[in-house]
């Protein structure tokens, strides 16, 4: 009797410190949230070091090939609209009286969700290079050929879906006009014409 509530002990206690542990990732994740340009450098650190440990060790391809194809899925998502035209009724403008009511572009995967998934992905592949059961023997060259091929063909009909319902994924921030808050005019605009001639 005394055994089973000491077992449950444990693993209550296992649980609180893990628990504890995904607090901890979790609070830091969100302070990275507002980082974009760190995040990604370290994904850039992380992705070459996996391909410098696939370069020295001339094995684990397989592997490669699938954090490529794990990451060309999650690219095609982050360019990809939340709601496809081609599945809903209502979707993005198909006309110009459409297209003037202002609808921001809503991505399937959304930027942060897409970075943490490239990370994980990669942050996985490297831990798999430890493994010798995931050194499949294969000719590499093919494998490279064939992703190319794929990676090809499916840029090519993610940007004809983009042409076709005329939506651009990518955006740099908020459109900045020429004179945007230069006072024109004979009154100088606004208040500062009145306060010139003394009202």
């Amino acid at each position: 009797m005394m055994e089973g509530s000491d077992f449950d002990d444990g693993s209550s206690s296992f649980d609180q410190k893990k628990a504890a542990a995904r607090r901890v990732l979790q609070y830091w994740l969100d302070k990275s949230t507002i980082f974009p340009l760190q995040r990604w450098i370290g994904f850039g650190v992380l992705f070459a070091l996996f391909s410098l440990r696939i370069y020295l060790i001339q094995g684990y391809f397989i592997v490669a090939y699938g954090l490529g194809i794990f990451l060309l899925n999650n690219f095609i998502a982050f360019l990809s609209p939340l709601e496809d035209p081609r599945d809903s009724g209502v979707g993005l403008p198909t006309t110009e009286s459409e297209g003037k009511e202002f609808r921001p572009f809503q991505r399937r995967l959304p930027e942060f969700k897409f970075w943490l998934a490239c990370a994980r992905g990669t942050l996985i592949g490297i831990c798999m290079t430890f493994f010798s059961i995931f050194d499949i023997p294969v000719f590499w060259p093919i494998l490279l050929i064939y992703f190319g091929v794929l990676f090809f063909l499916t840029m090519k009909r993610q940007i004809m879906h983009m042409y076709k319902h005329k939506y651009v994924p990518i955006s740099f921030g908020k459109a900045k006009y020429k004179d945007a808050g230069v006072e024109q005019g004979s009154f100088g605009g606004g208040m500062a014409g009145a306060s010139r001639k003394g009202y």
